[in-house]
């Protein structure tokens, strides 16, 4: 009998690992990935922006974000199976932990190698930043591979491992909103006149991202047990509403606010149902389907309706939080008891997330212009909009930023839609929490 087999009788036969989890005990395992999502959150916003903005061209600033990914994807499948064998948690968190804010805060406060070497040419600087998206997307990778995988080794109760995974999915929303916060004062009391300008606005978010993600992963390291082995889409957001509806800076905060307002209030709702295997299913269809409607709204909204994106807004936070609730649930099903290699299970899913999702946006930023075409007035097009006296832009044109956001979205949502309705899910120890997270 082997160690890994050991371990799944003794915690098959231990009816502890079939009770429901405590409230206190959901929200210290929640916390535990606050860091990793308010990083994420101000990498998939406001990365490429922020390279473009400093004078990389989007290809170049596509190259740094797709060393990320293809690092992601690479770590997630080594040290899923590293924490298979040799588990400690806790240990690959912190380390994890430790490497995304120090390389976090190399990227977004500037060239280190250019002060270093005292060149600001553009090829050293694209290098650097591709060296340290590297790291910090392998710091990241550990992060989240021990922090997922340690929902099925903390109990085999469906129902308390989708209260789990929706109260982390909470504390993504919370991340979101303190990055969003963060940004709208800073984009609000500060304007950036010069590359210094610049660079100091996003130092001073990195900064306080990182300082509020590290307050709670202190939480989760000093107050959740550890473990015993024995017994896409959002990179484009920024641009879509700058670049595409033409509205104010302020909306690159406050657009994705209103999205993870939603998404948060779901997913709280989402941890007071006793879950099975078909409502699994029949919930992450519905997110899926909103989606697909959202995508299209996206694709088409015109830029003398761009208030409009604040409703859609709302509905895209409720379609993602339905969606990736259910889904990371689903995943935890289909591990079921066999514990032994729920964390290789968890990175391989990752690896495809991140390396589909860096190529995808390596592609689209391929194509993508540093600005929207402006044509001057001598210019013939069949559809115009007057921007000043002395330019105009083509309102029948579809830029990449659409296919980004909204097509390719809404295409995966009905892929996903489809392949989930084939699945054959058992969801056994399905039993209430002990107390609700709402009174």
């Amino acid at each position: 009998m082997t160690s890994s087999t050991v371990m799944n009788y003794d915690i098959e036969n231990d009816d502890s690992f079939t009770q429901p989890v405590g409230r206190w005990s959901v929200l210290y395992y929640g916390s535990g990935h606050m860091l990793n999502d308010i990083t994420a959150a101000c990498w998939f916003t406001y990365l490429l922006l922020f390279l473009t903005d400093i004078g990389l061209s989007p290809r170049g600033a596509a190259a740094v974000m797709l060393s990320g990914q293809i690092a992601d994807g690479f770590a997630t499948i080594f040290i899923g199976e590293l924490i298979d064998r040799f588990g400690h948690f806790k240990i690959w968190h912190g380390a994890g932990s430790v490497l995304v804010a120090v390389s976090f805060s190399s990227v977004f406060g500037g060239c280190m190698p250019c002060r270093i070497l005292s060149t600001s040419t553009l090829k050293v600087e694209t290098i650097s930043y591709c060296v340290f998206a590297a790291i910090f997307n392998v710091g990241w990778a550990a992060t989240q591979v021990a922090h997922m995988s340690m929902v099925n080794c903390i109990t085999l109760n469906s129902t308390s491992r989708v209260v789990l995974t929706s109260c982390r999915n909470a504390f993504t929303m919370v991340a979101n909103l303190s990055l969003y916060a963060i940004a709208f004062i800073v984009f609000s009391v500060s304007t950036a006149k010069t590359h210094a300008d610049l660079e100091n606005q996003y130092r001073w978010i990195a900064y306080s991202s990182i300082f509020i993600g590290c307050c709670f992963v202190g939480i989760f390291l000093s107050r959740t047990e550890e473990p015993s082995w024995f017994s896409w889409a959002q990179a484009y957001l920024a641009f879509y509403v700058i670049n595409d509806l033409r509205m104010g800076q302020s909306a690159k905060a406050l657009v994705p606010a209103i999205i993870y307002i939603c998404s948060f209030i779901v997913s709280i709702l989402l941890q007071e149902m006793a879950w099975t295997g078909q409502r699994l299913k029949a919930y992450y269809s519905a997110g899926g389907i909103l989606w697909v409607f959202c995508g299209a709204g996206i694709l088409i909204l015109p830029m003398n309706m761009s208030a409009f994106m604040y409703v859609l807004a709302i509905f895209v936070g409720i379609a993602n939080a339905l969606m990736m609730v259910t889904g990371i649930s689903m995943q935890n099903v289909l591990v079921g008891e066999d514990l032994s290699g729920c964390a290789f299970v968890c990175g391989t899913l990752s690896f495809l997330d991140k390396m589909s999702c860096g190529i995808a946006v390596y592609v689209l930023q391929s194509y993508q212009s540093m600005s929207p075409t402006v044509l001057d007035n001598n210019s013939s097009i069949t559809s115009l909009t007057v921007l000043d006296n002395n330019s105009l832009i083509s309102t029948s044109y579809i830029s990449v930023t659409r296919f980004g956001l909204g097509l390719i979205p809404a295409i995966c949502s009905l892929v996903s839609v489809a392949v989930t309705c084939t699945m054959k899910l058992h969801t056994p120890y399905s039993k209430p929490l002990v107390e609700p997270l709402l009174q």
